[in-house]
């Protein structure tokens, strides 16, 4: 298990350079797919293997181990974990916030992560949630695409899953501004990283397992709704327009623009193993 979670540490830092490699090799990708090939996808065979490997890697290590945490450890245990690891993820998204100039949206995140800090006892509670001080989620993936980087072909990640080459680039600045790549000790360091993990893939399990039963394709239907989401995450409800093509749309989207008022359906979480 700690091998695995070295080698997740050690993709991140080597993400931007897949990134790199995708974009030098995405004029060959396209070309071996045909002239069918999807604009949206043109990595489509590198992706579906991707798909497989971390289905694979998702089978023998993360499932099992996110399936023994939620039978042994009791839901309120788990909802203050749950609740630990978002309360660290609110500065971060208050950051990105104030990058894209959402200063209300900041000023939430920033509020939330004091009050459940001070209040909550290091945030394992979510008294900000009871006082209706609302989450606004960001990473900056969502920062380049609010001032225009266009997302590129979608991406399967390694260990990381759907992705797009924009938020694959940005992925190792996302990893870096983890709170917890500051703690001391490379024991604790990496036991709260195998927690955040194992915890965020139990909050999965009934998802992926809907998601198996349900989907004809499972590649498609997870690719799909993750440019769906993104979509919607980046245009913010048809705050800003589409209509560039900057952001993809999934099968079916590209003709009902989010600037019409059109919001693509957001699922639950994704389907694929958690980041």
């Amino acid at each position: 298990m700690t091998t695995m979670f070295l080698i997740h540490a050690i993709a991140a830092r080597r993400i931007a350079l897949l990134a790199a490699l995708a974009l030098v090799l995405g004029g060959l990708a396209g070309c071996a797919s045909g002239p069918n090939a999807n604009p949206r996808d043109p990595f489509e065979p590198f992706n579906r293997k991707m798909l497989e490997f971390n289905e694979a890697l998702d089978s023998v290590a993360l499932k099992p181990a996110a399936t023994a945490y939620r039978n042994t450890v009791p839901p309120l245990a788990r909802t203050g974990v749950s609740n630990f690891f978002g309360n660290l993820r609110d500065v971060w998204s208050g950051v990105n916030s104030l990058l894209q100039f959402k200063f209300h949206n900041a000023a939430e995140n920033f509020l939330r992560f004091e009050v459940n800090t001070v209040f909550g006892l290091g945030g394992i509670l979510d008294i900000a949630s009871d006082m209706n001080i609302e989450r606004h989620t960001e990473d900056f993936g969502q920062t380049l695409g609010r001032w225009g980087v266009p997302a590129g072909p979608y991406l399967m990640l390694p260990f990381f899953g759907p992705s797009t080459v924009r938020d694959a680039i940005a992925l190792p600045v996302d990893r870096r501004a983890d709170p917890l790549g500051s703690v001391e000790g490379w024991d604790a360091r990496w036991s709260l990283y195998v927690l955040k993990a194992v915890d965020t893939r139990a909050n999965l399990l009934r998802v992926t397992s809907v998601l198996g039963e349900a989907a004809l394709d499972k590649y498609s239907f997870t690719r799909d709704a993750h440019l769906q989401r993104r979509r919607a995450e980046i245009l913010e409800g048809g705050k800003r327009s589409g209509s560039d093509g900057r952001e993809p749309a999934a099968e079916g989207d590209a003709a009902r623009p989010v600037s019409d008022g059109y919001v693509p359906p957001e699922p639950a979480e994704d389907a694929a193993p958690a980041r």
